[in-house]
């Protein structure tokens, strides 16, 4: 759905998206510019068509919704948003041979259906991102920021990005890439929030920072009125598939599955896809 900036401003094309229904305020009125607000299934971005990337997503993610991502095919499907001028929005070829992954910003683990996985492949909910980042340590951060809306029932999470210095780096003179990368998250239950904060390069290290210094380095207020404590956000870790303590079996990688994880992974594909097949012919 396509929002007018009245409705972004309110926050009412897709409050639920949003904790309170309050879309993040823009503090910084650069970020303003030839700005569009889009709401999909299970996100919302607030679009730029001068970097012609998001400058944030939002989501909520629930327990429910965690574990209904944990059953979806993973199908890598990116495509242009239509929704989008043509000359405001990225390519798919801006991409090509660019060195950087196209990194989610509201990440396609976070997506509870097939179809709000699909949406999120579109390149409005895309940045360049260091590849090494992006399979690692951001990996390991969205992980984890899961796994922590599942021990407290639900999250509101905002992913953004941050353009510091005066010479940004762009992919194919039109994308611009983002120097840091943030994913402040609230919990509204206990009243407490914090952001992870993150250079967009291959040598990062993250740190917690209050939502106070958030606004000042990303010229973003992303949950507008909180008032709320400092949140003491979990470790990025990786995880093995199958660890669902929160554990890792000693010498594995998550990129590194064990035969029996690697065999029971596929049966189970295998057995959701042909019970799909099964339920589309009754049906």
């Amino acid at each position: 759905m396509l929002v007018s900036a009245e409705e972004s401003r309110a926050g009412v094309a897709c409050p639920s998206l949003f904790a309170r229904g309050q879309v993040p305020v823009i503090v910084n009125r650069k970020l303003s510019a030839e700005t569009t607000s889009l709401c999909y299934e299970a996100f919302a971005v607030l679009h730029s068509g001068v970097s012609r990337t998001p400058v944030y997503a939002s989501e909520h993610l629930t327990r429910a919704s965690v574990a209904a991502a944990r059953i979806v095919d993973r199908t890598d499907s990116f495509h242009e948003e239509d929704r989008l001028p043509v000359a405001s929005r990225a390519r798919l070829d801006d991409y090509v041979r660019s060195g950087f992954d196209r990194g989610h910003m509201a990440p396609a683990g976070d997506m509870p259906s097939e179809s709000a996985q699909a949406e999120s492949f579109t390149l409005a909910n895309v940045v360049p991102q260091d590849r090494a980042l992006n399979r690692g340590l951001w990996a390991a951060i969205e992980e984890s920021v899961r796994r922590l809306a599942v021990a407290r029932g639900q999250l509101f999470v905002v992913t953004g990005t941050i353009y510091a210095g005066t010479s940004i780096d762009s992919v194919d003179g039109r994308v611009l890439v983002p120097t840091s990368l943030f994913k402040a998250v609230y919990d509204p239950a206990r009243g407490e929030a914090a952001a992870y904060l993150v250079p967009n390069r291959s040598d990062a290290d993250w740190r917690s920072i209050p939502l106070g210094e958030l606004t000042t380095l990303s010229g973003i207020d992303v949950f507008p009125g909180l008032v709320a404590s400092m949140m003491d956000l979990p470790e990025p870790r990786t995880y093995s598939r199958g660890d669902t303590a929160g554990g890792r079996p000693k010498g594995r990688t998550r990129d590194e599955p064990s035969f029996e994880e690697w065999a029971l992974a596929t049966l189970e594909r295998i057995a959701r896809r042909v019970l799909r097949e099964f339920l589309k012919s009754i049906f």
